[in-house]
């Protein structure tokens, strides 16, 4: 298989997705996350509280079910009874890390969600966090991403997860994220 540099990857990325016109909204993260880590909706409810954001189990439905349309042409679109935005997102992140590694000894349980600055890319919040919740080393991320037989760096990976802002940070795409979490699925079925 043929190697792409960063660059030609983003560039390729950025052709399919302005022909298939699809992107990924955090309900489908979300979705795809809940089957990638096999998370019962005890749990997902349980993530969302311990994040600050309460949900009950109809609203956790909600949240994880699409509209139909009446045509049927649903595939596009993407929307969901109840969207959730970043900031709930993140949230349930939060969540997502206290649940799998326990509460900090030195802070007490989040009562509400902090207010945050704008979260512009997701895709990265995403990918930091999981590999926090999950324990995973960059290692554990770069077999990840070979499962769907695609081959980014060390230092690609390094950029991923740098904070905005900083030197050499590089946005996540909804390609990578998309690929990283079917990944995922077949790297923890693998394993388990």
């Amino acid at each position: 298989m043929r190697h792409c540099s960063f660059r030609e990857r983003v560039t390729i990325s950025k052709e399919v997705t302005q022909n298939m016109e699809v992107f990924m909204n955090n309900n489908d993260r979300l979705l795809r996350l809940r089957y990638a880590i096999d998370l019962k909706d005890t749990d997902l409810i349980k993530a969302f509280e311990l994040g600050g954001v309460p949900v009950t189990k109809e609203e956790a439905q909600a949240i994880l079910t699409k509209i139909q349309d009446k045509q049927g042409d649903n595939e596009k679109k993407n929307i969901y009874e109840k969207p959730i935005n970043n900031q709930v997102f993140d949230a349930f992140l939060n969540g997502l890390i206290i649940l799998a590694r326990g509460p900090q000894k030195d802070k007490p349980a989040q009562a509400m969600p902090q207010k945050s600055k704008e979260i512009k890319h997701i895709n990265n919040v995403l990918l930091k966090k999981l590999k926090i919740a999950l324990s995973m080393t960059s290692e554990d991320i770069l077999a990840i991403f070979a499962e769907v037989e695609l081959y980014p760096s060390k230092g690609e990976i390094g950029a991923f997860l740098r904070r905005e802002g900083q030197r050499n940070f590089k946005p996540c795409g909804d390609e990578y994220m998309r690929n990283f979490l079917k990944g995922l699925g077949i790297y923890n079925r693998r394993k388990g």
